[in-house]
């Protein structure tokens, strides 16, 4: 299915928009939210390709993005990431945003918008210990962002990361104890002097007393000491 519409340079309907997404939506699509961990209480079940076609034809409008997100439309909040404007995002709409997320992929979806901002790396300190479950999972799922995308950071700077994810290995919620687990194979896959920290890192937290921290620690382990995974690492280019 493709996007049609044409909403020309000065869209900014909103009523317009939603009705778009609703013209998206199917009932297949939606009936595979809940088998897949997603809230759908607030959401059309709009494939994720077609509301970056739709991001597209819209373009950056800030304007726009905050409209969408008060809607509370799942579709349409993660839409407004797509069209959001990092230089125009404050903080205290960054800090709101994550507060609102209620599922595993607005808040991976978000991070991609989420990272750009100059404080986020400091954010993942302060969300790695909230008591919310996708406040806390965006804490790693940044983690994850930095590491596949962030070609100038230095090993050095991923150091504060793996003392993050040992110390809050213990959380046994699925969404948490999920990410906790993906930051630690992904930085560790960045490069090889990376990949013996987050070993050596893994290897303390499988020494928790924690049903959750053993299977963190003991899935990176796996993957991390997988010859294919070596090999793929020692051939990255510099």
């Amino acid at each position: 299915m493709e996007v049609t519409h044409n909403f020309g340079l000065n869209m900014t309907q909103l009523d317009e928009i939603i009705s778009e997404l609703k013209s998206l939506s199917t009932p297949e699509h939606y009936a595979k939210l809940a088998h897949f961990g997603i809230k759908d209480d607030k959401a059309l079940g709009v494939k994720m390709p077609l509301i970056r076609q739709l991001a597209k034809k819209i373009g950056k409008n800030h304007a726009l993005a905050l409209e969408l997100w008060v809607t509370e439309i799942h579709e349409a909040r993660i839409l407004a990431s797509f069209i959001e404007t990092p230089e125009l995002m404050t903080e205290k709409q960054f800090d709101s945003w994550v507060n609102d997320f209620d599922s595993w992929d607005m808040c991976d979806v978000c991070v991609d918008l989420l990272a750009k901002m100059p404080y986020a790396i400091r954010k993942i300190d302060e969300y790695s210990t909230h008591s919310k479950e996708f406040v806390k999972r965006t804490a790693f799922s940044l983690m994850c962002q930095f590491a596949f995308y962030d070609k100038k950071m230095t090993d050095e700077m991923y150091y504060p990361f793996f003392e993050i994810i040992e110390r809050e290995a213990w959380d046994e919620r699925n969404f948490v104890k999920k990410a906790v687990n993906w930051a630690l194979r992904q930085i560790g896959k960045r490069n090889n002097a990376l990949r013996l920290k987050a070993i050596e890192a893994a290897q303390r937290i499988l020494k928790q007393d924690s049903k959750s921290a053993r299977w963190i620690a003991s899935d990176a382990l796996k993957e991390l000491n997988d010859e294919k995974v070596i090999g793929r690492i020692m051939n990255k280019k510099k």
